[in-house]
């Protein structure tokens, strides 16, 4: 196994943008300067700049920023906010008991506002009749619109890390409560909240601040924002990947990926998803990280189709990551909610179909992933020594209940939500996956404790909701496993379905290519993913973009309003797999 010997995966990608000088700054006091030059181009006596942000921007730099701005008077719009108590009460709903799940929150920013100390900030703000105003807060709209407005941006990957680093809930103390409980309440309340607002006013406002390091915050005007977003939007790209280690994780992304040696393991890779991960752009020599969801909210037409903005809104629902057993151990035994339930229980409108796409295994032979039940299960057998595993009274016997199928490389296997299934050991596992990303039921956990210590959250009530029984060994041969179908095939060339199981709407094609082959998208974005060769092109047919080369294991986004692209093979012959929304 094993294809170190490519040593070409690419942990930072960055597009250039040209003609855009002097669009972006980079420092405190080069962003200082420039907001300085914005505000003297304000031709009143009472200038207004105001800092909006997103939660998990570190306030502190904003305040060192504006201090610099020699302002007059600075308005915190934090004095106006709820008091914890009162934000427990107004979110518990939403919040819930459980350590991971939430109920997605419906409610807007103002939610988080007292309405009379909203009303004193706002006169104390008109009171002002001359000088240097600055404003600060999340949500500043609500009081005001500033004569310059910055948006402070972050991105959901940097507000992890600094959840783990004690940063609490926006306007909380939660400072020791375990990460995974902050994330939730980010997750099912803070990012909701955020991204409407952002949504609703980032299309009106004159800079973007990016905030992912607080000793070196970056600046860029309107317009170049804007030219990134719609470069984005029109040719292919990649987000930049993050990985993590884990209690199950292994070797081959450390070995083939030039991670840190140091280190473990690293059990995670986030590829291709944009809710979490970053873009970078290079402007004026100023490389700045901004999130890519921006462009799903920007252009979600251009990106994502008509049909499939029609039904997804602007939400991208493909999502592509990896999970590394290689020296390591099995996953959780789990089961991801029905439409029905997830609806229901969480308020998500689509849930968490997938797929594994087997990229490797450490042994030649192969590996194996428990998938489906066996025929005949004692439905009640099995749910009482889930629940008695899961009070620690004895290990789930779960080679009893699930089957264990083998698998090697280049092998696809579906998990339509409702199918009990995990990675077993020693495989390097693409999953392919619908993007709501955290609704995983673990069922048993290998009587393991998480790297904090703790014992990991295990739901096995929510889990048995939705096992679907029925999904036996027969079902599993017949629809889940050696699903492939050979679509055309010509010298150098064959075009094969991995993967539309009829309760997905994720559809997986594999090229294996000696010479360039052209595809039409049919109005979808796709998701692909280099699983074999060192490398391949992606050429427009009108010439619309540059060519753009993805390395092995590689994951690539493709927006829809490309319309058509050519894969050009850059080795003897190279294997693409590629998602889209049937």
């Amino acid at each position: 196994m094993g294809l170190s010997k490519y040593g070409n995966y690419d942990r930072h990608p960055v597009k250039v943008f040209e003609g855009l000088p002097g669009e972006a700054a980079e420092g405190s006091e080069d962003v200082i300067s420039k907001l300085r030059a914005a505000l003297g181009s304000v031709n009143k006596t009472k200038k207004i700049l105001c800092f909006d942000y997103y939660p998990g921007v570190t306030k502190e730099t904003l305040f060192a920023l504006a201090k610099g701005l020699s302002y007059d008077a600075l308005i915190d719009m934090d004095e106006a906010a709820k008091s914890e108590e009162e934000l427990e009460n107004e979110f518990r709903d939403f919040i819930t008991d459980d350590r991971v799940f939430g109920v997605m929150c419906h409610k807007n920013v103002d939610s988080l506002y007292s309405e009379e100390k909203l009303k004193a900030l706002k006169e104390k703000l008109e009171s002002i009749t001359v000088g240097t105003v600055v404003v600060i807060g999340f949500g500043t709209r609500l009081l005001t619109r500033g004569d310059v407005n910055v948006y402070c941006s972050i991105t959901r990957w940097e507000i992890q890390l600094r959840y783990r680093k004690g940063m609490p809930n926006w306007n909380h103390t939660n400072y020791g409560m375990p990460p995974l409980e902050k994330y939730k309440r980010g997750f099912f309340i803070g990012y909701r909240m955020a991204d409407r607002y952002k949504k609703a006013y980032i299309d009106d406002v004159d800079f973007i601040l990016e905030t992912e390091d607080d000793n070196t915050p970056k600046l860029i005007g309107k317009r170049a924002y804007d030219a990134v977003m719609g470069r984005f939007s029109k040719e292919p790209f990649r987000t930049e990947p993050y990985f993590d280690p884990g209690v199950w994780g292994g070797t081959w992304m450390r070995d083939n990926f030039g991670l840190d040696k140091d280190q473990p393991n690293f059990a995670w890779s986030f590829d291709g998803v944009p809710e979490e991960n970053a873009i970078n752009a290079r402007i004026d020599g100023v490389t700045v990280k901004l999130p890519s969801v921006d462009v799903v909210f920007k252009h979600p037409v251009s990106l994502l189709g008509n049909r499939v903005h029609a039904r997804f809104g602007t939400e991208f629902p493909i999502r592509f990551d990896m999970l590394d057993t290689v020296g390591g151990g099995n996953l959780s035994l789990q089961v991801h909610p029905l439409t029905e339930y997830i609806q229901d229980t969480f308020g998500m409108h689509y849930t968490q179909d997938e797929s594994y796409y087997i990229l490797d295994t450490k042994d030649e032979e192969g590996g194996f992933v428990y998938l489906g039940l066996q025929k005949d299960v004692d439905r009640q057998k099995m749910a009482e020594d889930l629940r008695n595993s899961s009070k620690g009274e004895y290990p789930f016997p779960a080679e009893n209940y699930v089957n264990k199928v083998p698998v090697k490389k280049h092998d696809h296997v579906l998990i339509p939500a409702g199918t009990v299934h995990c990675s077993g050991r020693d495989v390097m596992v693409l999953e392919i996956s619908a993007t709501p990303y955290i609704f995983t039921f673990k069922l048993w956990d290998w009587g393991r404790v998480g790297l904090d210590g703790r014992p990991r959250p295990i739901h096995v009530e929510h889990g048995l909701k939705n096992i679907r029984f029925e999904r036996d060994t027969d079902f599993v041969c017949n629809e889940l496993v050696h699903m492939e179908r050979t679509l055309f095939e010509a010298d150098g060339v064959k075009v094969e379905r991995t993967g539309l199981h009829e309760r997905e709407f994720i559809d997986t094609v594999r090229y294996t290519l000696e010479k360039p082959l052209e595809v039409e998208m049919r109005d979808t974005v796709h998701v692909m993913n280099l699983v074999d060769g060192r490398a391949a092109v992606i050429e427009s047919t009108d010439g619309s973009f540059a060519p753009f080369e993805v390395h092995y294991a590689e994951t690539v986004i493709v927006p829809a309003s490309v319309g058509k692209y050519r894969i050009v093979p850059d080795d003897a012959s190279v294997k693409m797999i590629v998602a889209s929304v049937a």
